[in-house]
């Protein structure tokens, strides 16, 4: 059923132009606010737990926009599986390259990292386009087999190549002799709560992904936060945030507390297009919490001597 739906249905109606692409989804856009509810419940909880300021219309208000963002951006994705070049390079731009062309000048690799804040699909298409280094991307298999060879196919036909986390490694070294850019996207709920990185985050005690700050300081890799922001419908700006050059010279949590309010301030600044609908806070507070980040540490700072 799946090679149905993707040579018969999505492949072709990626080839419409998007301002009819968009046509279909407000449609869908219109059921989701009516009939068809996606992921109310979830969607309800996280927007009102990360705003306790603001009121109920305000919450409603951010839900009805982000609903109309999320068919936007199932319009832009289903467009991204055969966007050309050309098109692609007018619908993001980048505002100061400046920041990535000093770190190739260097020969620095870097981790460019954010969250599933706007259009994260065409940032993994537009990577290798825009930027010298060599674009690679770090992300877990689909479940379908089939869907996720055919999709990081067609995201890796600019010139990305998509990594499995748990496979990086081997993949970054096969390409040391190459200046690399590594896309992180950073705001996955974390797999063991016990293994992570505990903040405050939109006003909640929340579980970070630890692993770009980990290998930020095993690989020696500069840091550098995006922002990517919405212009109108189907066009983007990035800007680009060196977080540190030398990593070895930050303490441990630093990292991953400067990408974190970062994209804090992007959700903040502009709530409706963050991915609300995922399960963020779905991990437990540990009880010894404090006994927990005085253990992680004294770890990382007997592993990397800072």
């Amino acid at each position: 059923m799946g090679k149905v739906a993707y040579y018969i249905f999505v492949i072709p109606l990626s080839y419409l132009p998007l301002g009819v692409l968009y046509v279909f989804t407000d449609f869908f856009y219109l059921l989701l606010i009516s009939i068809i509810p996606y992921r109310k419940t979830v969607i309800e909880q996280n927007i009102q737990r990360s705003f306790p300021d603001k009121s109920p219309a305000e919450h409603r208000r951010i839900k009805r926009q982000f609903y109309r963002h999320l068919t936007q951006l199932l319009a832009e994705s289903v467009k991204g599986l055969s966007i050309s070049k050309e098109e692609l390079t007018k619908r993001i731009s980048v505002a100061n390259p400046e920041v990535m062309q000093d770190l190739y000048a260097k020969k620095k690799n870097v981790l460019l990292v954010s969250g599933h804040y706007n259009n994260w699909e065409w940032v993994i298409l537009m990577q290798a386009l825009f930027f010298q280094h060599s674009a690679l991307g770090i992300g877990m298999p689909m479940t379908s087999k089939f869907w996720d060879k055919k999709v990081n196919q067609r995201r890796s036909r600019f010139g990305m190549q998509v990594i499995h986390s748990k496979n990086y490694k081997n993949e970054l070294k096969a390409r040391e002799d190459e200046c690399k850019s590594v896309l992180v996207l950073a705001d996955q709920s974390p797999g063991d709560s016990l293994k992570s990185y505990w903040t405050t985050f939109l006003n909640q005690d929340t579980a970070v992904l630890f692993g770009t700050e980990i290998m930020a300081h095993q690989l020696d890799y500069a840091v550098v936060f995006y922002a990517l922001r919405k212009v109108k419908r189907g066009k983007y700006t990035m800007e680009l945030t060196l977080i540190t050059e030398t990593p070895s010279t930050m303490k441990w949590g630093e990292i991953t507390e400067k990408h974190t309010q970062l994209l804090e301030n992007e959700i903040k600044a502009a709530p409706a297009y963050w991915l609300w609908s995922h399960k963020r806070w779905k991990r437990e507070v540990p009880k010894n919490l404090d006994e927990l980040k005085q253990q992680q540490r004294e770890q990382f700072n007997q592993k990397f001597g800072n």
